[in-house]
């Protein structure tokens, strides 16, 4: 057989494509009433076999059938017989050796996704499923992170044992901590903390959790196995592989009847192994190779998937699509983006604008890679500094703003702004503009900034906190500090005294809220950052025990004033449009910043087109362990939120004169107009 650097040279070929590139959207295998018809691309195969199977695990082949080779590498059989339920493989002689693989384009699979499927899609939707809508997109978007055995495993959730770790789970719309009736869990949690969007870590299916093993296995999920099939051990039973399919449907459509548009997290850029279908297929087609021969390795995972090949990404595209027509997610996140190329990005944005109407779908990533890849024909890779060649629509997390704000993820000591480090004003005055408006900034609005302190990788927000912020360390919290009190200044915190560490890290912690929330761009978060989640310190739990990556519902209860405070700050946010405008020119409402080592200041023009009771807003944050005084411009202003209560907008007080910003703390003031004068 070919060596991977000969087979590479095959696939550069000028004529190879012109040749093989099927053009077609339907391989796979498709079922309906009116029967069953089978396609697969592998243009380098001598022969292939069909295998059929009555269960997806250990029952023998009861049926082999020789397909036809048709034009463009692509091979078929079809029958008028429905064989919806049939389990198949394919046996592929290439170079004359024969390689048994199941099917790339698998809709439905067996058990750990050995065996492909056969499924009539019609047959498993849930009752309703074709008036399944989401709900409106809101005028600003709250994204929230969900691993969806996190989310129900705690015994304290108040899910039904049979539900806990399962799709399911989230059609329970009313939850309570231990069944108390009291102390909401579950989304109607989310929904109290006004949560509009819910992400779902990967839900296709991956290969690094056994679906046949006991249910505490847990992975997040960045293992790819069969890329347009659900996870099975998020299923009740994922021996039949129609159960997976119409759970995972059962669950988005209790989503969007509760409120929350779907985002699924989508991971193109690797497979769980080099031993894939895609390899077994098509030998090194669907993979990036070195001049050398070796597998590029820009993931960090072994192996990089090669979509500037035209048929790989047909594949992406095709597949994206096939999730947002049959499951109906309303957005997806792109795992390592910087490893997809802006091509091919900038197409599944047009076409899903161009089927759902524009902006419908979000559509955002990770502006990185883990390493270089050997990307192939001058294609140019999703990364940050090539984002001026995207569609304004797709958008990226922010590591910036991230990092100026807690410190780096990859220095556990390191600190950031709301940790005592020094010298970053300039960035947070970048971030509060979605690092727009800059000379030569690649950003085009807003839009398409994702503005967040925590994500599924590295350290929560809290735990970083505890790195930087040692519980021995004691901070003066004189609010006098930065001056006496006299008439007309106002003094937020009461009394004197010290912040211990522990204290001074739920200061930062809520500052870092504050900040982010008060930042123009998209708002993320990861699920629990709002009750100071914790993984004991422990960097990326990606194949930790579920008891140490559960969402503790009874923490969530013992810090609800944390909880409540951002529960504050989105919904005001959701009242500002100085902060929520997506346009090119947002970035101009920005005005009269001012920063030193560890404060900062602006004003934002709030001014929109949905109504707002201020006109104007003026932000402070103070990192300091002093307090600061600060001048009230003239006019009526309202205290929003201070270093207590994000929730102050509610029956606010005005102010005037000189304040004094507590240390640890952001300040927020609104001007409201002047009354009218009757003539």
């Amino acid at each position: 057989m070919r060596t991977a650097a000969e087979w590479k040279e095959l696939y550069l070929q000028p004529g190879f494509h012109e040749k093989y590139r099927y053009e077609g959207h339907d391989l796979g295998a498709c079922c309906s009433a009116a029967g069953t018809r089978f396609l697969l691309w592998s243009p380098v195969a001598e022969a292939v076999t069909l295998c059929l199977y009555r269960d997806g695990d250990c029952s023998p082949v009861y049926r082999k059938i020789r397909m036809q080779r048709r034009e463009r590498g692509v091979w078929s059989w079809e029958t008028e017989e429905p064989l919806h339920g049939v389990y198949y493989d394919y046996r592929l002689i290439i170079e004359g050796e024969a390689v048994r693989s199941a099917d790339p384009c698998a809709k439905a699979c067996g058990v750990n996704g050995r065996r492909s499927m056969v499924v009539d899609l019609a047959r498993t939707e849930p009752e309703g499923w074709d008036a399944d809508r989401a709900p409106e997109q809101p005028a600003e978007s709250v994204i929230y992170e969900l691993h969806v055995k996190e989310f129900s495993w705690d015994e304290n959730g108040g899910f039904p044992e049979a539900y806990r770790g399962t799709y399911l789970a989230f059609l329970c719309e009313d939850t309570t901590l231990a069944g108390d009736g009291e102390h909401v869990t579950g989304c109607a949690y989310l929904r109290e903390l006004g949560v509009t969007h819910l992400q779902l870590m990967p839900v296709y299916d991956f290969g690094s959790v056994d679906e046949a093993g006991p249910r505490d296995g847990f992975n997040w999920g960045y293992d790819p196995l069969n890329y347009n099939v659900p996870e099975g051990s998020y299923s009740t039973d994922a021996f039949h592989g129609e159960v997976r399919i119409r759970e995972l449907r059962e669950m988005i459509q209790s989503l969007h009847r509760q409120g929350f548009r779907v985002i699924m997290d989508v991971v193109y850029n690797h497979t769980y192994s080099l031993d894939s279908w895609f390899q077994r297929t098509v030998p090194w087609y669907y993979y990036r190779l070195e001049d050398s021969g070796a597998p590029s390795d820009g993931s960090g995972c072994g192996n990089d998937v090669a979509c500037e090949r035209p048929m790989c990404a047909d594949y992406i595209l095709d597949s994206v699509l096939y999730w947002a027509r049959e499951y109906h997610m309303d957005g997806f996140r792109f795992d390592l983006m910087g490893l997809l190329t802006t091509d091919l990005m900038n197409r599944i944005q047009a076409a899903l604008d161009a089927e759902f109407g524009p902006g419908e779908k979000l559509v955002y990533g990770e502006p990185w890679a883990a390493g270089a890849t050997a990307m192939e024909n001058g294609a140019k890779g999703a990364l940050k500094e090539n984002f001026g060649m995207l569609d304004e629509k797709i958008g990226m997390f922010c590591d910036d703003t991230r990092d100026a704000i807690k410190g780096s993820v990859f220095e556990k000591k390191e600190p950031g702004f709301v940790s005592g480090a020094e010298g970053l004003a300039g960035r947070l005055l970048n971030g509060v503009r979605a690092w727009c408006g800059d000379k030569g900034a690649v950003v085009k609005s807003p839009a398409q900034i994702l503005t967040y302190v925590s994500a599924h990788d590295n350290q929560t927000l809290w735990d970083k906190l505890a790195e930087t912020i040692p519980p021995d360390r004691r901070v003066c919290a004189d609010a006098d500090s930065a001056g006496p009190a006299g008439e007309g200044k106002n003094v937020f915190l009461s009394g004197t005294g010290e912040f211990t560490g522990g204290e001074w890290r739920m200061q930062a912690n809520r500052l870092a809220a504050a900040v982010y929330m008060t930042c123009q761009g998209r708002i993320f978060l990861l699920s629990g950052e709002e009750f100071a989640r914790t993984k004991e310190g422990l960097c990326d739990s990606y194949n930790a025990p579920v008891e140490l990556n559960r969402l503790d519902w009874t923490r969530a209860w013992k810090q609800r004033e944390l909880v409540k405070y951002y529960q504050g700050l989105i919904a005001l946010r959701k009242q500002l449009p100085g902060l929520c405008d997506k346009t090119s020119r947002a970035w101009k409402r920005i005005s009269g910043a001012w920063g030193t080592d560890r404060t900062v200041g602006f004003f934002v023009d709030n001014s929109g087109e949905y109504p707002s009771r201020w006109r104007k807003l003026y932000i402070i944050y103070n990192s300091r362990p002093q307090g600061i005084a600060v001048c009230v411009p003239e006019g009526r202003w309202e205290v929003l939120v201070d270093f207590r209560s994000s929730f102050l907008w509610k029956a606010p007080r005005q102010v005037k004169g000189e304040l004094c910003v507590p240390p640890v703390s952001a300040l927020v003031l609104g001007q409201v107009p002047a009354p009218s004068v009757m003539l």
